[in-house]
């Protein structure tokens, strides 16, 4: 397995094909004064990270929500931030989460901080692979490193698929409510992780800040770039930031044919 010099390198990708962590040299430089309409969880997940990286009690954390919304660039943005104080991040694929007891032992002896990133995780039925997860998140016979938090991403709140059967076995005793065991199993997971924060689409006005943060100073009719920006998000059917994003790269593309 590689070597990673984490003194000079912030983050790495697992790649199970070679058993080994490949340095990432090419960071998004996004920061967290760039992402918009997201302050809420912007803070929660600030607050709990420095908690973190100083030894202070905190979570794994969920991101979940609608797609587009800035959830990974908030984790981007996150190392960006706090990179010199010691943070270190490992992406892993949700199909690499088998490997998860292997990575782990490469990182144990590591004094920095480490967030494992799994991005858009979401599980189909039959698959096993959140099964290591589980028990990291919570430990086996062994206590989950504490120098190691799980950080992922997903549009599903519970990761796994939810189907109306699922509940049929559902009751109610005593004025409570006793979830069928498939229910059970499919938040035993997400219940896992401590901390959620959830994600919705913006507003059309937060959306147009988000246009107008991209352009900055190029000298553009702004009312006629809204109605652009407009025109983009509605013929894909999102106004996200990530829909502000493409629409400034085909905007200036545009730009550069005429």
């Amino acid at each position: 397995m590689s070597f990673v010099n984490w003194k000079t390198t912030y983050a790495a990708v697992w790649r199970a094909h070679t058993h080994q962590l490949r340095p990432i040299s090419r960071l998004d430089p996004v920061r967290l004064t760039s992402l918009l309409g997201v302050e809420r969880q912007k803070q929660a997940l600030l607050s709990n990270t420095q908690h973190f990286l100083q030894g202070q009690p905190s979570n794994h954390t969920l991101l979940w929500g609608s797609r587009g919304t800035g959830k990974s660039s908030l984790i981007k943005a996150l190392l960006n931030e706090l990179a010199p104080q010691g943070l270190r991040i490992v992406q892993v694929d949700k199909e690499d989460l088998l490997w998860l007891p292997e990575i782990l032992d490469l990182l144990e002896a590591e004094p920095y901080r480490f967030i494992i990133f799994c991005d858009d995780m979401s599980f189909e039925e039959g698959e096993v692979g959140y099964k290591p997860l589980k028990s990291i998140l919570e430990g086996g016979l062994e206590l989950p490193p504490e120098h190691v938090r799980i950080y992922a991403t997903s549009n599903r709140r519970h990761l796994l698929p939810e189907h109306m059967s699922d509940n049929q076995q559902t009751q109610v005793v005593d004025g409570e409510i006793h979830y069928a065991d498939a229910v059970e199993d499919k938040m035993a997971l997400s219940d896992r992780f401590g901390l959620w924060l959830s994600f919705y689409p913006a507003s059309w006005d937060t959306y147009f800040t988000m246009v107008d943060q991209l352009f900055g100073d190029v000298n553009t009719d702004r009312s006629a770039l809204h109605q652009a920006a407009r025109l983009f998000a509605m013929g894909r059917a999102s106004h996200s930031g990530r829909t502000a994003k493409q629409f400034y790269q085909h905007y200036l593309a545009t730009l550069q044919d005429s």
